[in-house]
């Protein structure tokens, strides 16, 4: 989610459809209303990645929609000691579809880079836009992303089964909230 850092029916939730073939038959959601996905969402969980080894805790993303048709974003986290961490990034649509964006938090100057920009898919979304998932097609990034700071037990493991069913392997899943009881 710091670089990057959402759904359709939860029957498959549970594990009765195997995930893509290979991790490009992966999909963003077909519907996205970026005016909707706008707000702070709460990262629950996710793949351990590098850009947030300093991250303890209140990890959030804020969206922001610009005029020009891109999106502001400003993720920000607790570090060990308390310390607030935060970085402001952009992001902008690069598909077919509303939810197949990318997101650089390089500098704008070195925009028109190809490198500083990172695939960043809603690949499920609540239909009240209370939950997403967020990766990318390589499978190598994956965020379970909330509205609120926790989810409730069920949710979330409807959620991770859903994100195996994607092709995600969650052996090394990093719980940032764990699930309400």
């Amino acid at each position: 989610m710091i670089r990057a850092a959402l759904f359709t029916a939860l029957a498959c939730a549970a594990g009765l459809v195997s995930g893509p073939a290979n991790a490009r038959d992966l999909q963003p959601v077909r519907d996205l209303d970026l005016q909707r996905y706008a707000g702070v969402w709460h990262e629950i969980a996710r793949l351990p990645n590098r850009f947030e080894d300093d991250c303890v805790g209140d990890i959030t993303a804020t969206y922001t929609p610009r005029d020009d048709g891109s999106i502001r974003v400003v993720n920000a986290c607790r570090k060990e000691g308390g310390d607030i961490m935060s970085s402001e990034g952009e992001a902008r649509q690069a598909g077919e579809h509303a939810a197949q964006l990318e997101v650089r938090f390089a500098p704008k100057w070195l925009s028109f880079l190809p490198f500083v920009w990172a695939d960043y898919w809603v690949v499920a979304l609540d239909e009240n836009y209370q939950w997403a998932l967020v990766g990318e097609p390589d499978l190598k990034y994956f965020w379970i992303l909330s509205r609120e700071p926790q989810l409730d037990a069920k949710t979330f493991e409807d959620l991770k089964a859903r994100a195996r069913g994607l092709g995600y392997d969650l052996g090394e899943l990093v719980v940032v909230n764990p699930p309400q009881e």
